[in-house]
């Protein structure tokens, strides 16, 4: 039976990881653009910070356009990677953990098939509610599969 149009996709182990390595680069591409976005923001905010000492008087129009314009430029880059990968079917957690879930069944149950930028290959589940906290191995004997730090 088809799923209905609304409700999510869902992943098996196999699609979640055939997924997973689709989108690992576009993960990769909105954490830079992402970090590129906060260093404008930390540039803009020093601008404006000397902007009030000093009365607004010696604003140099051009670097705030450029810094705004680079601010802009990165965020947007985020936002169409974010929107890519989301548009696969899972679900971007965390763009500064790198964290990704990807929905699905584990013994007639709904889950996460968790994976965490630098791991190798989706490990992980948890329930949802539960998050990165709850996450469980997927096999209990996988030596690569440890808990997470809290």
């Amino acid at each position: 039976m088809d799923q209905p149009a609304d409700s999510p996709k869902l992943f098996t182990l196999e699609e979640a990881e055939r997924a997973r390595s689709l989108i690992e680069p576009l993960l990769g591409e909105a954490i830079e653009q992402r970090r590129v976005a906060l260093d404008f923001e930390r540039r803009l905010g020093r601008l404006s910070q000397r902007i009030m000492l000093m009365g607004g008087l010696s604003l140099r129009r051009e670097k705030a356009l450029a810094l705004r314009q680079g601010l802009e430029g990165a965020t947007e880059k985020t936002q169409s990677a974010v929107q890519q990968i989301e548009a696969t079917g899972c679900k971007v957690r965390d763009i500064d953990l790198g964290l990704i879930d990807f929905p699905g069944r584990l013994n007639g149950e709904d889950v996460f098939w968790c994976w965490r930028l630098g791991e190798t290959r989706i490990r992980f589940w948890h329930r949802p509610g539960e998050g990165f906290a709850g996450r469980k191995p997927i096999s209990p004997g996988d030596p690569g599969a440890t808990p997470p730090v809290q």
